[in-house]
């Protein structure tokens, strides 16, 4: 990565966990769908970074996001999850030539479909983790997979139209 593709990853980073901890977190739709946009930081960095670099930065990201929201470090489990499962999903939905090479996560590069099936599926790992942690038990079945479904919808539909109106 050049240095200025770091800085703007670095800003964007930064740009996403402000925007979730001071607006995003009190969006809330129907006391089930959350909106948990902070997920943007990792899925959008480049193909070319590590797994060891990718979990490191998802660890940070979601405790910087446990300790605003002080939920004991569910938003970390879940962020490392999704980004340990990130290449699999990579490898196994976006068809592109030469994906060994440099690859951009983003709206214009991947398409609509590719794109949101990308942001889908590991929104969907996320949430999923995130909520049954925080439930921590079945006893709450229905109720966790509502949030679940509503919750990744939601943030799904958000990063998507955030992607959307930004110009790169």
């Amino acid at each position: 990565m050049t240095l200025r593709e770091i800085l703007s990853t670095s800003l964007l980073f930064l740009l996403y966990l402000v925007l979730q901890i001071l607006l995003v977190r009190n969006l809330v739709l129907f006391d089930y769908a959350f909106c948990f946009i902070y997920i943007a930081c990792i899925l959008l960095l480049p193909n070319e970074m590590g797994l060891t670099w990718l979990l490191l930065i998802a660890f940070v990201t979601g405790i910087i996001v446990d300790t605003f929201y002080n939920t004991l470090g569910m938003h970390a489990a879940a962020s490392v999850l999704m980004a340990y499962c990130r290449p699999l999903i990579v490898r196994s939905q976006i068809d592109v030539p030469g994906l060994e090479t440099r690859i951009e996560f983003s709206l214009r590069e991947l398409g609509v479909g590719a794109f949101f099936r990308y942001v889908f599926v590991l929104t969907l790992i996320h949430h999923t983790a995130l909520f049954f942690i925080e439930a921590s038990s079945l006893t709450l079945l229905v109720p966790t997979l509502i949030r679940v479904a509503a919750s990744t919808l939601f943030t799904t539909v958000s990063i998507v139209l955030i992607q959307f109106f930004t110009r790169n």
